[in-house]
């Protein structure tokens, strides 16, 4: 990371800090350009947008952002831009790197800023994190943990895997577009409603479906960034990993424990995660003799994707159906 920010630096002397006064840009100068780095975040802010604004995607469709290094080119979209919208946290701390290049000459926005956070544990071997967690917001509940293992390491910022946040910062990426772009405020502010409205019905469609299942635990062989996602429809869940692991192997315990759970309470499907090569899920399934199916976190997709028009509902909507015929 140290070279890649040395290179930036050269750079941007090389370029003079970026464009120069009346030099004309690729795009168009009538619109509001916001640059954003992972797929919720540009799904959100195409949404609003609408025909106002052009938004770009940093993060490379199939991209680990974990690992990403910021180009050259991303750092001019980044300090050019009316709206740099992030995530915030360690799934995207390469953009440091970019902030401490440059100043943005427009308005930053973080995700993480949108809705209150939860607390993210690291795992030492198979970890049940029941249904309750102290929130961000003051508020107390219980820990729930069946193994008495893993420590707290920071605030999990995988915000958007929950429907409801997600409506949330929707709705607020409209009142941030209204305020850079008061001419068009009306129309950033129906189409967030618009968007949030469809992420409403479908939260209540998983609150529907999860309250008609009399088991409702879900099994990860994976990294599990769906803390959001779990507490908010208040299921049971296990798994291999943390959110944010860089883990690749779990130990013997942590599968025999996970395998015994998937046999002992009758889960149908062990679950893995988008662009996972999902050996471990496949080796739990394997020793309990169930199936696995993927749960699409959203945070990164394929150029397939992006071609063929996914959004988050739909990608949502795919994980709704995918849970109907494996947890029923």
């Amino acid at each position: 990371m140290k070279r890649v920010f040395a290179l930036l630096v050269c750079f941007l002397l090389l370029t003079g800090c970026g464009r120069t006064a009346g030099e004309k840009r690729d795009d168009d100068p009538q619109k509001l350009h916001i640059v954003t780095t992972i797929f919720p975040a540009y799904d959100f802010a195409r949404s609003v947008a609408g025909d106002w604004a052009e938004v770009t995607l940093l993060l490379p469709p199939g991209t680990e952002s974990h690992s990403y290094e910021p180009t050259p080119s991303d750092i001019l979209k980044v300090q050019d831009c009316d709206l740099f919208f992030y995530l915030g946290g360690e799934t995207d701390s390469w953009v440091d790197t970019i902030l401490t290049a440059v100043e943005p000459k427009g308005e930053t926005m973080r995700m993480v800023d949108c809705v209150p956070l939860l607390e993210e544990a690291e795992l030492n071997g198979a970890d049940h994190r029941g249904h309750d967690h102290e929130e961000h917001d003051g508020h107390d509940h219980d820990h729930g943990r069946e193994d008495g293992l893993g420590t707290i390491t920071g605030m999990d910022e995988h915000v958007w895997t929950s429907p409801e946040n997600a409506a949330v910062i929707v709705r607020k990426v409209g009142e941030q577009l209204a305020a850079l772009d008061a001419e068009h405020a009306a129309d950033y502010r129906a189409n967030a409603e618009s968007y949030a409205a469809r992420i409403d019905e479908l939260d209540a469609d998983f609150e529907a479906f999860f309250e008609s299942l009399q088991d409702d635990t879900i099994v990860f062989g994976d990294r599990f960034p769906l803390l959001y996602f779990a507490e908010h429809y208040d299921l049971d869940y296990y798994a291999a990993f943390s959110a944010c692991s860089t883990q690749t192997e779990p130990s013997a315990a942590t599968i025999a424990f996970l395998t015994e759970k998937v046999r002992k309470e009758n889960i149908p499907t062990v679950w893995y995660i988008e662009f996972s090569n999902h050996l471990v899920a496949d080796c739990i399934a394997e020793a309990a003799e169930v199936k696995t199916a993927m749960f699409h976190t959203c945070h990164n997709v394929s150029k397939a994707d992006i071609s063929s028009g996914a959004t988050y509902v739909s990608l949502m909507q795919t994980n709704l159906e995918t849970m109907k015929a494996n947890m029923q």
